[in-house]
């Protein structure tokens, strides 16, 4: 289980990007505290324009999470990223088509017959 601190803020649609990117980059379950920073000066102070930002456990910190490869950089330095899920993500950002898998299906003649 990788637990992380979330700073954010009420509707902050960036953070609800990071959260959808973690849950499918990460190849472990995650559980989220999520921080209010409105709440508090100080955490407005130093995380008002930053948000979203990750921590790990060791308050090692990572601002613009909702960047696919700043995340997947992040995750894999920890040993927490699902690489073919990265791969896969990959390939829809640069608009290939998701690889079809049709169990049973053979190709003769470069056609592919269901089996």
């Amino acid at each position: 289980m990788i637990r992380l601190r979330l700073y954010t803020t009420l509707g902050c649609h960036l953070c609800s990007q990071l959260e959808a990117l973690l849950s499918e980059l990460s190849r472990e379950p995650v559980t989220l505290e999520h921080v209010e920073i409105s709440e508090d000066d100080a955490l407005m102070a130093r995380y008002g324009v930053r948000i979203p930002v990750l921590a790990d456990e060791q308050g090692e910190e990572l601002d613009r999470g909702f960047d696919p490869a700043r995340l997947a950089a992040w995750l894999e330095a920890r040993g927490w990223l699902d690489a073919a899920a990265w791969e896969a993500l990959q390939r829809r950002l640069d608009g290939e088509p998701p690889a079809a898998e049709v169990k049973g299906a053979v190709m003769r003649g470069g056609r592919r017959y269901l089996g």
